[in-house]
């Protein structure tokens, strides 16, 4: 009897350990498949079968998915530019279903992105992904090198869609909007020869004791007054901040600025003549554009133009459709000479001859009075050389960006 019912004991036992995992098992076959639902940018899909484009530069990135996620699994998501396979620094919250996926540094124009959720992504209940979701996407307008300070697409406005260099209402006269060079880069500023000019408020800080590059795509097309007339591009007090200018020839154009060796402050050109010369003081290496000459390249059509000062070398060189056609060694200045310690460019205005304001369009803004009296430099002047023509992507960098680089946005936004 006692046997027996030992026996029984053991079956129950036995029965009652397999009625107790039951339950366990059956709650995890239950628990429901993490899989993602939706994935938008603002309001682009980048859950659909083709990459998404034109994705705005601040948007922030909303998955769905169909269970609660994990939080402390989001180091699973990972967000990858393309161009050089660098990872781009992102916030990524959690709440219940939703993941936020928002960069810490505004996206770069042009570029395309993976966003990739690895299989370590899990459910609150623990469920995986089966397999790693991976989607790319492409940001508004031409490429743009990342790490900009200032940057001006022209879409309908002189905005800085990166910082805070925006015109005020006063500081905008008789600019309009043209279609760009090509369907990526949208609109672009257009200039008519005469008035128009764009006014930006504290325009020393895009200036940098230190590296510093400057980028543009120029338009210039012939004044009816004066077919060779030359073109004041830009000018943030002329020679006393910087100016970019091309000649009345189109055969040469040049950025004049303010310089320092962090105790001197002096004037010195970055400019190509577009003639091979290497006769100049620090001169290293200049493309001769003859027989032709540049004008063929740059008068009425559509130009990209980059100077880059690179503190390290001590360097100042010009690009033009991506290619370097002018470099200057400011160690190859005499001992002694100030601009042999150079290190970066320095405003040195003075007002009210020259106003703290970069001007788009003219050499000064209206405020300065420096030129005033000469028939090609002063704003109310008829014959001034007033910028005709359309401007598009200005970009300001506190640091040199590369030749390759360079030559990625030519090639991104060439028309």
């Amino acid at each position: 009897m006692n046997m027996k019912k030992l026996k029984w004991m053991t079956g129950s036992l036995l029965l009652a350990s397999a009625v107790l995992l039951v339950p366990t098992a059956c709650e995890d076959d239950e628990a429901p498949a993490l899989t993602l639902v939706s994935l938008t940018a603002n309001d682009i899909d980048l859950n659909g079968s083709t990459s998404a484009t034109g994705v705005s530069t601040s948007a922030t990135i909303v998955a769905e998915f169909s269970t609660e996620v994990d939080a402390t699994t989001v180091d699973a998501i990972s967000l990858i530019r393309d161009f050089d396979d660098a990872a781009y620094d992102v916030d990524v919250t959690v709440d219940g279903k939703t993941v936020t996926i928002e960069p810490t540094t505004t996206f770069s124009t042009g570029t395309l992105f993976n966003l990739s959720f690895g299989t370590g992504l899990k459910s609150t209940q623990g469920k995986v992904l089966t397999a790693s979701i991976d989607r790319t996407f492409n940001t508004e307008g031409t490429f743009a090198v990342p790490g900009a300070f200032a940057q001006w697409t022209f879409e309908d406005n002189a905005n800085d869609v990166i910082g805070s260099f925006d015109p005020a209402a006063s500081g905008m006269v008789a600019v309009t909007y043209a279609t760009g060079r090509n369907a990526a880069s949208g609109k672009a500023a257009s200039f008519n020869g005469t008035t128009s000019i764009i006014e930006i408020p504290n325009g020393d800080q895009l200036m940098n004791n230190g590296s510093w590059t400057m980028s543009v795509w120029v338009k210039a097309t012939p004044h009816t007054d004066d077919a060779n007339k030359g073109h004041f591009v830009l000018g943030l007090g002329a020679f006393y901040g910087f100016q970019f200018e091309i000649f009345d020839n189109y055969n040469a154009f040049k950025l004049a600025a303010s310089w320092t060796n962090g105790t001197n402050q002096y004037g010195e050109d970055i400019w190509a003549d577009g003639e091979g010369n290497l006769g100049w003081q620090g001169w290293t290496f200049s493309k001769d554009f003859r027989p032709t000459g540049m004008n063929t390249i740059i008068k009425d059509k559509w130009a990209h133009y980059v100077f880059v000062y690179d503190a390290t070398a001590k360097t100042g060189t010009v690009y033009l459709n991506g290619e370097k056609i002018k470099q200057q060694d400011f160690d190859n200045w005499p001992d002694g000479d100030a601009k042999r310690s150079t290190t970066g460019l320095s405003y040195r205005g003075v007002a009210p001859e020259v106003v703290n304001e970069l001007a788009l369009g003219f050499v000064q803004s209206r405020a300065g009075t420096l030129w005033d009296a000469e028939s090609w430099g002063g704003y109310a002047q008829t014959s001034a050389k007033h910028f005709k023509g359309l401007m598009d992507d200005l970009i300001i960098y506190k640091k040199a960006i590369t030749e390759a680089e360079i030559t990625l946005m030519y090639n991104s936004g060439k028309p």
